[in-house]
């Protein structure tokens, strides 16, 4: 396809540039005869997958570069929201037992699907620069949540985005949306949802920016932690890996959602929980925003911070500690509790 040629030729343009940087780093670097990614098999994780591959063939031209295409239980159940499930790791648990037993070296994941505390023995080796962050409007007959009737269904995976809809448009159903990409979108078009709500990197990443109808803003739909951010993981004492792919690490990027990640893993990263977290680098200073809320958006609390990029960690505890004092450890207990009893009942 032309959109695929032209994808390709900016892509190796630009690495080219990138490389005349990292060349005295790559030329230390000793890479292996062969290398093997780990990728769920939806179109938007090979996608991602081929993307490694691909800035990873031009830094290490030597180096036979494979994909292993997985089924992940994330990917089996689809009649159940993740909260009710067993929450992020369900989509990375396979492609980790495969480098675990030797069949993968690494694999690249959406960073907000990565649980915050991985298994002993795994890292994130890196985290590519990031795509939009934002969310997306998608719909064949409106533009926009404001344009939607009273009772018009919208669907959403999320109950971030669940609990930030009900607060600002209370008319509107929200009801559950599992499934690829593709899935979601085959759904919006046989009429089962008025509007769906999809995170718009994947929607570019695809060559499907067309089906965005409109951009939702940071300050109307804050962004899930790690959101638009693609990572590599590896197992933690593979020092020639983290050598190897140190060049793909965009630092910025990184420290954002390192900021985003640390807010969440304060409150446990739970799929049971409306949390956002959202951070921007601008001249080494970030500025990271956070949001707790219930599912039905009535209680909610946001905290904001400024700080050195350099210090993500902290400024991420900053905010945390900001939530924690408007009360968002009740607002957690409640999520877990309502969550608890939707488990019991189902």
């Amino acid at each position: 396809m032309l959109h695929d040629k032209i994808y390709h030729l900016i892509l190796a343009t630009y690495l080219r540039s990138e490389l005349s940087i990292a060349k005295e780093f790559i030329l230390k670097v000793s890479p292996p005869s062969k290398l093997v990614i780990a990728s769920r098999e939806s179109r938007l994780a090979m996608w991602q997958a081929e993307h490694v591959r691909a800035q990873l063939s031009l830094l290490y031209p030597q180096c036979n570069i494979k994909i292993l295409g997985m089924t992940t239980r994330g990917d089996q159940i689809l009649d159940r929201t993740l909260s009710k499930v067993g929450g992020k790791g369900l989509f990375i648990k396979e492609l980790e037992m495969a480098m675990a037993e030797g069949y993968a070296d690494l694999a690249v994941h959406s960073l907000k699907d990565v649980p915050m505390e991985l298994p002993d023995g795994f890292a994130l080796a890196a985290v590519l620069e990031r795509e939009d962050p934002r969310d997306a409007f998608v719909s064949n007959d409106y533009e926009s949540l404001d344009a939607l009737p009273g009772g018009a269904v919208v669907g959403t995976s999320s109950l971030r985005r669940q609990s930030l809809i009900s607060a600002r448009f209370p008319q509107l159903l929200i009801r559950p949306l599992r499934g690829n990409l593709d899935t979601r979108l085959g759904k919006l078009d046989r009429g089962e949802y008025a509007a769906i709500i999809l995170a718009a990197a994947g929607l570019k990443r695809l060559g499907l920016p067309d089906r965005i109808r409109s951009l939702m803003p940071p300050g109307q739909s804050l962004p899930a932690a790690g959101q638009g951010a693609m990572a590599i993981e590896i197992l933690s004492n593979r020092a020639d890996l983290s050598q190897l792919l140190a060049p793909l690490n965009h630092l910025a990027s990184a420290q954002a959602v390192t900021a985003e990640r640390s807010v969440s893993r304060a409150f446990g990263g739970s799929c049971q929980i409306p949390l956002a977290a959202f951070a921007i680098v601008e001249d080494g200073v970030m500025h990271l925003r956070a949001m707790v809320a219930t599912p039905d958006g009535k209680r909610m609390v946001t905290a904001e911070a400024r700080g050195p990029a350099d210090m993500p960690a902290a400024l991420g505890s900053q905010v945390a500690s900001a939530l924690s004092a408007q009360d968002a450890n009740g607002i957690l207990a409640a999520c877990v509790a309502e969550s608890n009893a939707n488990v019991q009942h189902s």
